[in-house]
């Protein structure tokens, strides 16, 4: 081989490198800069930075074949192993016992998922067909694994867009939620103290609470059953009390593997070639405006029990209603804060944020079941 080759052979990754690419690695290297910098959700957004970089190196080979991210997208997202995965663990760390304490804040977790149909109705009436406008409505749950989930279901060459969307709104809630919450709400509102005496509730039945829900859900909505069964899974090894290392290996090293593999599966996903499209900014657009409408559904209604209530009801924890756990109901609970420092709305608003958690799961059921059942 003369120097003339080797030279060829050494360069052929810039022969292939576009300006696709640079603005990929750009974008990645700026989800890398919010982890970090502004700590974001940097669990996240660093490992789909890193994925978004390597997967715009030209001829690596990290994403066909037999390469790291082929093998990781067919093991965990095409099984959809991963996102179920992660729902063990976050059930580990959810405490249902404010919700069943307070069984009114499940209208909240409800109003939550306004914004997943609203969006799936502009989506079709702007020509997206029904898999993929159901798949981009999804996003408004604020739930990464939710939305690979459904995505990976009903529109797999979607998965891209819709994961980085849901991730990166994800870590943008408190940026994105408390403009609306104070153009929405009044001073005198957000200054509303709520009473917190909880009523006890009994081991038996934080116990009995997450199999029942599955079996409920289960007969109701089948397609939900894979993910209301892990996040109940892992609600019933926190509450069981009798397998201590099973709760801690989901909320730690099971959750934390999973997350890490599927950040940097999602990330590889964002190659220049398939994620430069005006489709992706429709999508992105189309995402944010689902989380908004989710926030604004969620307020209003939080408003509507505030005046029934008699102005007892903070109506901010209306906006913990989405599924982002538990960054919405500490975010909400700050939010009134900042109005009275001696106004501690948290538990109702961690109340608010379960039931969205949960009703994010099964909206994802429901657009599963309507979907394939209309296709």
């Amino acid at each position: 081989m003369d120097i003339s080759q080797l030279v060829s052979e050494l360069a052929k990754g810039l022969t292939h490198f576009t300006a696709g690419n640079a603005l990929m690695i750009a974008i990645g290297a700026a989800l890398i800069s919010l982890a970090i910098v502004k700590e974001y959700e940097p669990v996240l957004l660093l490992p789909i930075g890193v994925g978004c970089i390597l997967a715009n190196i030209p001829l690596s080979g990290m994403t066909e074949g037999l390469g790291l991210f082929s093998v990781l997208y067919k093991a965990g997202i095409e099984t959809e192993l991963f996102p179920l995965l992660i729902f063990v663990g976050v059930g580990a760390m959810i405490d249902f016992s404010p919700i069943l304490s307070q069984p009114k804040m499940v209208l909240l977790g409800a109003a939550g998922q306004f914004g997943i149909f609203g969006t799936l109705i502009l989506a079709t009436l702007l020509g997206f067909p029904l898999n993929e406008a159901a798949s981009i409505g999804v996003i408004g749950a604020i739930d990464g694994p939710t939305s690979i989930y459904v995505a990976s279901k009903l529109a797999p060459h979607l998965l891209a867009p819709i994961a980085v969307a849901a991730y990166s709104y994800m870590s943008l809630i408190p940026i994105i939620q408390p403009p609306i919450m104070k153009l929405l709400t009044t001073k005198g509102e957000r200054r509303i103290r709520m009473e917190y005496a909880p009523k006890p509730v009994s081991r038996r039945v934080l116990v009995v609470f997450p199999m029942a829900i599955t079996l409920v859900a289960g007969l109701l909505v089948p397609e939900s059953v894979p993910l209301v069964s892990m996040l109940m899974l892992g609600n019933l090894l926190r509450e069981s009390g009798v397998v201590d290392r099973l709760r801690k290996a989901a909320e730690n090293e099971i959750i934390n593997v999973a997350t890490l593999f599927l950040g940097l599966t999602i990330g590889s996903t964002m190659a220049a070639s398939t994620f430069l499209n005006w489709q992706t900014l429709g999508i992105l657009a189309l995402g944010l405006l689902a989380f908004v409408l989710d926030t604004v559904a969620g307020l209003l209604f939080g408003k509507l029990m505030c005046a029934l209530s008699g102005r007892t009801i903070n109506p901010l924890i209306g906006a913990a209603g989405i599924s982002a756990f538990p960054m919405a109901g500490r975010l909400a609970a700050k939010m009134a804060q900042e109005e009275d420092f001696e106004n501690f709305i948290l538990m109702h608003a961690m109340g608010a944020n379960a039931a969205g958690q949960l009703g994010s799961v099964l909206a994802g059921g429901v657009l599963l079941a309507l979907v394939t059942g209309l296709m």
